[in-house]
Protein backbone atom coordinates (compact mmCIF):
# COMPACT_ATOMS: atom_id res chain seq x y z
CA UNK A 1 0.00 0.00 0.00
CA UNK A 2 1.60 3.48 -0.96
CA UNK A 3 1.84 6.02 1.64
CA UNK A 4 -0.61 8.98 1.28
CA UNK A 5 0.89 12.24 -0.31
CA UNK A 6 -1.25 14.03 2.44
CA UNK A 7 -2.78 12.96 6.12
CA UNK A 8 -4.78 15.35 8.05
CA UNK A 9 -5.09 14.50 11.30
CA UNK A 10 -8.24 16.02 13.75
CA UNK A 11 -8.29 19.44 12.77
CA UNK A 12 -9.76 21.99 14.18
CA UNK A 13 -9.80 26.29 13.92
CA UNK A 14 -11.89 28.73 14.63
CA UNK A 15 -11.74 32.58 14.04
CA UNK A 16 -14.65 34.63 15.60
CA UNK A 17 -16.81 31.11 15.54
CA UNK A 18 -15.45 27.41 15.18
CA UNK A 19 -14.88 26.98 11.50
CA UNK A 20 -14.77 23.33 12.05
CA UNK A 21 -13.79 20.38 14.15
CA UNK A 22 -11.63 16.79 14.22
CA UNK A 23 -11.24 17.34 10.34
CA UNK A 24 -9.69 14.39 9.11
CA UNK A 25 -8.26 13.63 5.28
CA UNK A 26 -6.25 11.45 2.98
CA UNK A 27 -5.33 11.93 -0.02
CA UNK A 28 -3.34 9.26 -2.01
CA UNK A 29 -1.20 9.51 -5.46
CA UNK A 30 -3.36 9.17 -9.09
CA UNK A 31 -6.15 10.39 -7.00
CA UNK A 32 -8.72 13.38 -7.49
CA UNK A 33 -10.85 15.04 -4.43
CA UNK A 34 -13.10 17.70 -4.10
CA UNK A 35 -14.21 19.39 -1.55
CA UNK A 36 -17.87 21.62 -1.59
CA UNK A 37 -19.48 24.02 0.93
CA UNK A 38 -21.40 27.46 0.80
CA UNK A 39 -19.07 30.87 0.87
CA UNK A 40 -18.25 30.71 4.56
CA UNK A 41 -17.84 27.64 5.52
CA UNK A 42 -14.12 27.64 5.66
CA UNK A 43 -13.27 25.78 2.19
CA UNK A 44 -10.15 27.60 1.61
CA UNK A 45 -9.31 27.88 5.19
CA UNK A 46 -8.92 24.56 4.91
CA UNK A 47 -7.02 24.40 1.93
CA UNK A 48 -4.46 27.03 3.45
CA UNK A 49 -3.85 24.31 6.59
CA UNK A 50 -3.12 21.71 3.67
CA UNK A 51 -0.80 23.53 1.72
CA UNK A 52 1.63 24.76 4.69
CA UNK A 53 0.23 28.18 4.67
CA UNK A 54 -1.47 28.86 7.99
CA UNK A 55 -1.07 26.22 11.45
CA UNK A 56 -4.46 25.10 12.20
CA UNK A 57 -5.24 25.65 15.92
CA UNK A 58 -5.57 21.93 16.90
CA UNK A 59 -4.04 18.72 14.34
CA UNK A 60 -1.50 17.41 12.42
CA UNK A 61 -0.75 17.84 8.44
CA UNK A 62 1.62 15.35 6.63
CA UNK A 63 2.75 16.37 3.49
CA UNK A 64 4.80 14.78 1.36
CA UNK A 65 6.36 12.48 4.37
CA UNK A 66 6.78 15.84 6.71
CA UNK A 67 5.11 17.52 9.52
CA UNK A 68 4.56 20.31 7.61
CA UNK A 69 4.36 22.63 11.30
CA UNK A 70 7.46 21.10 12.89
CA UNK A 71 9.80 21.63 10.35
CA UNK A 72 11.93 24.72 9.66
CA UNK A 73 11.29 27.25 7.24
CA UNK A 74 13.73 26.64 4.87
CA UNK A 75 12.31 22.45 4.13
CA UNK A 76 8.97 24.35 3.59
CA UNK A 77 9.92 26.69 1.01
CA UNK A 78 11.69 23.85 -1.25
CA UNK A 79 8.49 21.76 -0.80
CA UNK A 80 6.62 25.16 -1.89
CA UNK A 81 9.04 25.57 -4.75
CA UNK A 82 9.27 21.89 -6.17
CA UNK A 83 6.54 19.78 -4.46
CA UNK A 84 3.44 22.22 -3.71
CA UNK A 85 1.22 23.71 -6.73
CA UNK A 86 -1.09 26.32 -5.61
CA UNK A 87 -4.34 27.32 -8.46
CA UNK A 88 -5.94 30.46 -7.58
CA UNK A 89 -9.15 31.79 -8.41
CA UNK A 90 -7.13 34.66 -9.35
CA UNK A 91 -4.03 34.34 -11.14
CA UNK A 92 -1.78 36.66 -9.82
CA UNK A 93 0.51 37.17 -12.63
CA UNK A 94 2.92 39.83 -13.09
CA UNK A 95 1.63 41.45 -15.05
CA UNK A 96 4.55 43.62 -16.47
CA UNK A 97 5.70 40.35 -17.98
CA UNK A 98 5.35 38.33 -20.80
CA UNK A 99 2.94 34.79 -20.06
CA UNK A 100 6.38 33.00 -20.63
CA UNK A 101 8.33 35.07 -18.15
CA UNK A 102 5.63 34.26 -16.08
CA UNK A 103 5.81 30.34 -16.39
CA UNK A 104 9.70 30.01 -16.79
CA UNK A 105 9.99 32.21 -12.75
CA UNK A 106 8.74 28.75 -11.39
CA UNK A 107 10.06 26.71 -13.46
CA UNK A 108 13.62 27.93 -12.71
CA UNK A 109 12.93 27.83 -9.31
CA UNK A 110 12.03 23.96 -9.66
CA UNK A 111 15.01 23.41 -11.57
CA UNK A 112 12.56 21.76 -14.40
CA UNK A 113 11.88 22.75 -17.89
CA UNK A 114 8.81 24.45 -19.66
CA UNK A 115 6.81 21.49 -21.35
CA UNK A 116 5.88 22.85 -25.09
CA UNK A 117 2.76 20.05 -24.98
CA UNK A 118 0.97 21.07 -22.14
CA UNK A 119 1.08 24.59 -23.46
CA UNK A 120 -0.33 23.01 -26.46
CA UNK A 121 -2.92 21.09 -24.58
CA UNK A 122 -4.26 24.26 -22.84
CA UNK A 123 -4.43 26.43 -25.86
CA UNK A 124 -1.89 29.28 -24.97
CA UNK A 125 1.12 27.95 -26.91
CA UNK A 126 0.53 30.92 -29.57
CA UNK A 127 0.59 33.53 -26.32
CA UNK A 128 3.76 32.87 -24.65
CA UNK A 129 5.05 36.70 -25.66
CA UNK A 130 2.13 38.46 -25.26
CA UNK A 131 1.85 40.63 -22.13
CA UNK A 132 -0.32 39.58 -19.24
CA UNK A 133 -2.18 42.70 -19.47
CA UNK A 134 -3.16 41.82 -23.03
CA UNK A 135 -4.57 38.55 -22.58
CA UNK A 136 -8.15 38.06 -21.43
CA UNK A 137 -9.31 36.56 -18.13
CA UNK A 138 -9.63 33.21 -19.58
CA UNK A 139 -6.32 33.40 -21.05
CA UNK A 140 -4.37 34.59 -17.45
CA UNK A 141 -5.73 31.79 -15.91
CA UNK A 142 -4.86 28.92 -18.26
CA UNK A 143 -1.35 30.60 -17.82
CA UNK A 144 -1.32 30.19 -14.34
CA UNK A 145 -2.45 26.50 -14.67
CA UNK A 146 0.72 26.17 -17.27
CA UNK A 147 2.94 27.92 -14.39
CA UNK A 148 2.13 25.65 -11.36
CA UNK A 149 2.25 22.30 -13.78
CA UNK A 150 5.13 23.26 -15.18
CA UNK A 151 7.39 22.93 -12.17
CA UNK A 152 5.66 19.14 -11.98
CA UNK A 153 4.11 19.28 -8.42
CA UNK A 154 3.64 16.24 -6.47
CA UNK A 155 0.55 17.67 -5.13
CA UNK A 156 -1.70 20.55 -6.46
CA UNK A 157 -4.35 22.48 -4.42
CA UNK A 158 -6.75 23.94 -6.55
CA UNK A 159 -9.10 27.10 -5.05
CA UNK A 160 -12.35 27.82 -7.04
CA UNK A 161 -9.61 27.38 -10.02
CA UNK A 162 -12.74 27.64 -12.65
CA UNK A 163 -14.98 30.25 -11.31
CA UNK A 164 -14.20 33.08 -13.58
CA UNK A 165 -14.51 30.59 -16.53
CA UNK A 166 -17.12 30.09 -19.29
CA UNK A 167 -17.93 26.55 -19.36
CA UNK A 168 -16.19 24.99 -22.03
CA UNK A 169 -12.72 26.38 -21.24
CA UNK A 170 -13.35 25.00 -17.12
CA UNK A 171 -14.27 21.94 -18.69
CA UNK A 172 -10.72 21.62 -20.45
CA UNK A 173 -9.01 22.92 -17.51
CA UNK A 174 -10.35 20.14 -15.34
CA UNK A 175 -9.54 18.08 -18.39
CA UNK A 176 -5.71 19.45 -18.00
CA UNK A 177 -5.98 18.93 -13.98
CA UNK A 178 -7.26 15.07 -14.09
CA UNK A 179 -4.60 14.11 -16.92
CA UNK A 180 -1.77 15.43 -15.05
CA UNK A 181 -2.29 13.52 -11.73
CA UNK A 182 -3.10 10.38 -13.65
CA UNK A 183 -0.04 10.60 -15.98
CA UNK A 184 2.15 11.85 -12.87
CA UNK A 185 0.46 10.24 -10.25
CA UNK A 186 0.08 13.09 -8.64
CA UNK A 187 -2.75 14.31 -6.49
CA UNK A 188 -5.36 17.09 -6.86
CA UNK A 189 -7.40 18.71 -3.86
CA UNK A 190 -10.32 20.70 -5.66
CA UNK A 191 -12.09 23.32 -3.19
CA UNK A 192 -15.13 24.56 -5.15
CA UNK A 193 -19.09 25.75 -5.25
CA UNK A 194 -19.32 23.92 -8.38
CA UNK A 195 -20.99 20.66 -8.15
CA UNK A 196 -20.59 19.73 -11.87
CA UNK A 197 -16.47 20.17 -11.27
CA UNK A 198 -16.40 18.35 -8.43
CA UNK A 199 -18.37 15.43 -9.75
CA UNK A 200 -15.58 15.12 -11.67
CA UNK A 201 -13.25 13.96 -9.06
CA UNK A 202 -12.29 10.52 -7.44
CA UNK A 203 -14.18 11.53 -4.21
CA UNK A 204 -16.10 14.38 -3.24
CA UNK A 205 -16.62 16.16 0.55
CA UNK A 206 -19.00 18.34 1.67
CA UNK A 207 -17.75 21.02 4.59
CA UNK A 208 -20.98 22.25 6.75
CA UNK A 209 -22.29 22.27 10.17
CA UNK A 210 -18.36 22.14 11.08
CA UNK A 211 -17.95 18.90 9.61
CA UNK A 212 -16.24 17.40 6.76
CA UNK A 213 -18.30 14.21 5.35
CA UNK A 214 -17.92 12.49 2.20
CA UNK A 215 -20.41 12.57 -0.29
CA UNK A 216 -21.60 9.15 -1.98
CA UNK A 217 -23.46 10.17 -4.82
CA UNK A 218 -24.83 13.81 -5.66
Amino acid sequence: MSTPLLQASNISHSFDIQLYDNVNLVLKSSTSTAILGRSGSGKSTLLHHFSSFLKPQQGEVILLGHDIYKINESDIEELRRRDIGIIFQFHYLFKGMSALQNIQIATILAREQIDEALLERLGIANLMEQKISELSGGEQQRVSIARVLSKHPRVIFADEPTGNLDKETANLVMDVLLEYVEQEHATLLLVTHDEEMAKRCDATYRLADKKLEQIDAF
